[in-house]
């Protein structure tokens, strides 16, 4: 990619695992990848479990408020990630998808969510070592 990667995380409500996996992915790019989140049917605040999961790694989503999706979103990002938004997620030609089977923290202790956490951690890790170092494509001799 030429340009700085989009990445946008989609979630039902947008107050837990797609505002977690944008902060971890604004903190590790540095700048290197614009980062959005957004979902289906935003909740009013962030979910208390997943910002006290964050807090304890040193990263804030407190300030945070859930976004509606919108199409100009998804339009706008080149790799569209979802995290069990099911239908409610446009699909737009030339978009690379993901879809991550996460549980929902919504309802849980900060005990419950801290896997949640420590699995989108280590997806976001990968995907961002994907965005800057792309695979090389391959030139027969």
């Amino acid at each position: 990619m030429s340009k700085t990667p989009e990445v946008l995380f989609v979630c039902v409500h947008n107050a837990g695992r797609s505002q977690m996996a944008a902060a971890f992915l604004q903190h590790y790019a540095l700048g290197r990848v614009a980062v959005r989140s957004a979902g289906s049917e935003p909740a009013e605040r962030v979910n208390p479990a997943a910002a006290e999961a964050l807090a304890e790694l040193g990263l804030d989503i407190t300030a945070e408020v859930p976004t509606k999706l919108s199409h100009a979103d998804v339009e706008a990002a080149d790799v569209v990630i979802t995290m069990g938004c099911g239908d409610t997620c446009p699909v737009f030609p030339g978009k690379r998808y993901l879809d991550w089977a996460l549980d929902d923290p919504a309802g849980r202790d900060v005990d419950a969510v801290r896997p949640i956490r420590d699995d989108i951690d280590r997806r976001v890790r990968t995907l961002l070592a994907e965005l800057l170092d792309p695979p090389r494509q391959r030139h027969g001799s």
